[in-house]
This record gives structure tokens, sequence and C-alpha cells, in this order.
């Protein structure tokens, strides 16, 4: 008499993917990468990267060019500058620079996941409200915490610029050739048209191109790679604007 087959339940026979398949997945395959971070999220190891490059780029930022350099030249490309005595600019350099380097150290540890929970609460905004999408926050947050990986090629220049580079000439705002404002001229450049030129890098596009991806993998994709990213460049437009207008009246 022959034995009854017992079913087995079916399992997931694709191997789990490392931190590091999917880190070079980012940038080589990220389609197929995307759709194993919405099968099994995690945002630990990018989100240690991300501040790991943030304290990275600040630390030598802060050694190599030195935070009362950074604020003196702040303040020599603001209106202020030309209504202050000699003393009055050393009193505000070494002010700036006191109040600078607690913020600096503060934001290199807490910016980064700040900024990428933003943008994944944005992303579950767009995916779920607007378009139905029905996406987890935690997918939502691992796929933005991985797109954001593109921004390490950007750190790896900015530290070389950092390194190598004049700290006489150096632009806090602007140190990497990645955005238009990187080539105009600070002091002849009005101050809207320099910001607006600031805002629109070739990483935060890329990364935007990427969290879009990553989004719509964590909708299953019931929500295209397009519309996600129209909507978030349409958002980026609108604060870069805002933040443009508030550098004029700023002076």
């Amino acid at each position: 008499m022959g034995e009854t087959p017992i079913a087995l339940p079916p399992t997931d026979d694709q191997p789990e993917d490392s931190f590091f398949d999917r880190f070079l997945g980012v940038f080589i395959s990220p389609g197929q990468t995307f759709d194993s971070i919405a099968r099994r999220p995690d945002f630990i190891a990018p989100l240690i990267v991300a501040i790991g490059v943030a304290v990275a780029i600040t630390e030598t930022m802060m050694a190599k060019i030195g935070m009362e350099r950074i604020v003196r030249k702040s303040i020599e490309m603001s209106s202020r500058a030309s209504q202050m005595s000699a003393d009055q600019m050393q009193q505000a350099v070494h002010q700036g620079a006191t109040i600078g380097a607690i913020i600096a150290r503060v934001a290199e540890v807490v910016g980064a996941p700040i900024f990428l929970l933003v943008l994944a609460a944005v992303g579950l905004f767009i995916v779920n409200v607007m378009f139905g999408g029905g996406a987890k926050f935690k997918t939502c947050f691992s796929v933005i915490c991985y797109a954001n990986l593109a921004g390490v090629i950007g750190a790896v220049l900015g530290l070389v610029v950092i390194i190598f580079g004049d700290p006489e000439q150096f632009n806090s705002q602007n140190f990497i050739p990645s955005s238009i404002g990187f080539f105009l001229n600070q002091r002849e450049t009005p101050k809207f048209l320099y910001s607006l030129a600031s805002s629109f890098d070739v990483f935060t596009i890329w990364i935007l191109i990427l969290a879009a991806m990553g989004l719509s993998a964590a909708s299953a994709k019931k929500v295209k790679t397009a519309p996600i990213f129209a909507t978030y460049m349409g958002l980026w437009v609108v604060w870069a604007l805002a933040k443009a207008g508030l550098s004029t009246l700023g002076g």
C-alpha cells in the first residue's frame, strides 16, 4: 500500500541578498534590487552608511577647512559684511564658529535619519494617498535608505575636494561640481538664481529616480515609477523656489 504524499508549505527559494549585494545592485541592477528589498525590507545597514558618510564629510571639513573660515566666508557673502567693522566681523565669526560647530556635530548624526524619514513619509503619501498603492512604511523607508546610497559617490568626490582643494576657495554650499550653482560666481549671481541653480544637482535627481523605482516596487508595481518621480520632482521644485525666495529675503 503506497504512502500518501504530504504537501509541504510553499517556501521562498530565492536566497536572501546581503547588504553588499544590495549596495552594488542599487548601481548596476536597481530594478531587481528594489524588488528584493520590497520582499525583505531592511534599513539598518544603509542608514548606518548614511550617518557614517555625514560624519566623515563634516569632520574632514572642520579639520581641513575650519568652521571659522566657513562662517567668515558666509558673512562676507551677506549684506551685513559692509556694515561691520573688523572687530565686529571677528566677534561674529568667533560666535558663529562656536555655535556652528555644535550644530554641525548634532546634524552629522541626526541629519541623515531625519532627511530620510521625511523623504520616506512623503513617498508613502505619494504612493498610498495620491495613487492608492498600499505600501508599508518600513518598506518605503528601506527603499529610500538604499536609494540614498547613490550619494556615497558624491561624498567620496566631496572628500577629495576638501582634502586636496584650496581651503580659501572652499564653498560649503557648493563644493562638488554636481550642480549648475558650482559653476556660478556667488558674488555676482543674484541670490535667487544662485540658490535655485544649487538646488538641482545630479545626485539629488539620481536619488529621486531610485526612490521612485523603489517605491514602485514597495507598492507591488501598483504605482509606476514615472508618476512617483514626477510628483517628487514637483514637490522638490516648490521647495527649491521657497528656499530661493528666503535666501533673497535673508540678504
